[in-house]
This record gives structure tokens, C-alpha cells and sequence, in this order.
């Protein structure tokens, strides 16, 4: 696999193509998302990894303030633009109680959610997957994304959020705010 990644090292979804980066999703202001696990732009410890790496597909606890008032939902997105893919993977969807100002850790497992997070479909399945980036690929940015929505989502093309695809999710989704964080990955 390390010389799939080198020959991929140049191939990547690209940051332009994140949820953040959005129109229906750059809303007006940003608020504050933080994590205990880990700083802003610093490495994830490997027990946030996937357990096909040795890791234990345990989420990172999440922080955040500032929301808006009137936001009906928190809509969150863990991606990962570096993947050799045409769009960003997506390793997370939830959306979240706009009451709640934080997400323990292992609070975005598809069997055992913390209280007031419901998970949506990822790119791989359900709940929080995590990095597994293709050995010698170089590191990976992880963008924690959550968004303030001002409409609790109900449907999506006429299906439970809980059964539309992550990208209609994000395509007919609009958010009033955003906060984002962004940990690294990389498989040598």
C-alpha cells in the first residue's frame, strides 16, 4: 500500500470541495469549536483512528460556543479533503440538539450516540470512522465542521435525514453560522 500512496501523493479531493466551502453552508458569522483531544491544526492521537489501523474508531470530544439563537439544529461534518477521491470522504454526520454545547468522547458512535445526537449516513456507513489514510500518502487534514442551522431538518428529497446520502445532505441543507476545527493524520 505505501507505493499506491506515493503514486497518489499529488491526488487529493482538495480543501475547495469541503462542506465549509459551500455557498448554502458559509452562513453569516462563526462561532467557536474546539476539542480537548486534540489543538487546532495538531495530530490526532491514534486511538481517533480507524481500527483497521490500530486505532479504535473513537471520536474526539467536541466544544463549542456561540451558537446563534433561533438555530433549530448543529449540523456536523468530519471530513477529510486530502482523500485521492473526486470529493472529500466523509468520516462523520450528525446532527445535534442546539441545547447541547458539547460531544464527549465516543459520543459519535453509530450504537451508542450521546444524548441528543442523531447520526446520519457517512461515506463508509454510520457514526464516526476514523482516519485510515493510504500508507505513504502524506498527512491528512480532518476538518471538524458543524454548522448552525436555522430549520430543523425534517426530510431530504423525501427521505429521513437518517436515510438521504451525506452530499444531498449537505447540498440542500443552509446554515446561519459555522465553526470549524481541523486535526491531522498520517500513515508513514
Amino acid at each position: 500500500m505505501a507505493f499506491l500512496g506515493k503514486i497518489l501523493r499529488n491526488r487529493r479531493a482538495g480543501d475547495h470541495r469541503l462542506a465549509w466551502n459551500r455557498p448554502n453552508l458559509s452562513g453569516g458569522s462563526t462561532f467557536e469549536l474546539t476539542s480537548p483531544d486534540f489543538a487546532h491544526e495538531s495530530t490526532l492521537d491514534p486511538i481517533h483512528a480507524a481500527e483497521r489501523v490500530g486505532g479504535s474508531d473513537l471520536s474526539p470530544a467536541l466544544t463549542w460556543s456561540g451558537v446563534p439563537e433561533g438555530t433549530a439544529h448543529l449540523l456536523l461534518v468530519v471530513e477529510d479533503p486530502d482523500a485521492p477521491t473526486p470529493i472529500p470522504v466523509v468520516h462523520c454526520l450528525a446532527l445535534i440538539d442546539p441545547a447541547l454545547t458539547n460531544i464527549p468522547r465516543g459520543g459519535l458512535s453509530a450504537d451508542t450516540p450521546a444524548l441528543g445526537v442523531r447520526i446520519l449516513r457517512s461515506s463508509r456507513s454510520r457514526g464516526y470512522r476514523g482516519p485510515a489514510p493510504i500508507k505513504s500518502h502524506g498527512p491528512h487534514r480532518y476538518a471538524f465542521e458543524l454548522f448552525a442551522l436555522p430549520e430543523q431538518l425534517t426530510a431530504v428529497d423525501g427521505k429521513s435525514p437518517e436515510a438521504a446520502r451525506p452530499d444531498r445532505v449537505l447540498a440542500t441543507t443552509h446554515a446561519t453560522a459555522r465553526a470549524r476545527t481541523d486535526g491531522f493524520y498520517e500513515r508513514a
